[in-house]
């Protein structure tokens, strides 16, 4: 009886283990390349926070701009992935695509979109609800950085 526990126990430790390995990024793993201080603000995928409208056709369309009017494809980034729980949006002359970031309160993500107001000292993380962008707000943190392998 007590075998078996103590089997347990050591499986449910060996399990947690991996389960934390797989949430954190490989290149978390080693000392940051870099610690910054960042103005972090949040978005989401709905059109208030992407700049995107409906038309009469009830299709995504750009809502202002020299692309106004335009298709919009709904939840894609800026470098073609889905947009996600861990997708950041960056300054991509700051921060290129890759880079892995860990922001206190968010977790780890990854540069993998820009933004029209993104620039600079600036980071835009994704929420799946508004809601929770919302809640967010704008907060000025420490950031680490794992700049992407070239």
């Amino acid at each position: 009886m007590v075998r078996r526990m103590a089997r347990t126990v050591m499986l449910l430790g060996a399990l947690l283990l991996a389960a934390s390995c797989a949430t954190t990024p490989r290149e978390a793993r080693r000392p940051p390349d870099r610690a910054m201080t960042m103005t972090v603000t949040a978005y989401c995928p709905c059109g208030k926070c992407c700049g995107w409208r409906r038309n009469w056709l009830f299709r995504p369309v750009i809502r202002s701009g020299p692309r106004r009017g335009k298709p919009k494809a709904v939840g894609v980034t800026a470098s073609g992935t889905k947009a996600r729980p861990g997708t950041i949006a960056a300054d991509t002359r700051l921060l290129p695509f890759g880079t892995v970031l860990h922001v206190p309160g968010y977790g780890y993500g990854r540069v993998e979109d820009t933004g029209g107001d993104i620039q600079g000292h600036r980071l835009d993380v994704f929420f799946k609800r508004h809601s929770t962008a919302e809640a967010w707000g704008v907060q000025r943190l420490p950031v680490r950085v794992w700049y992407a392998p070239r």
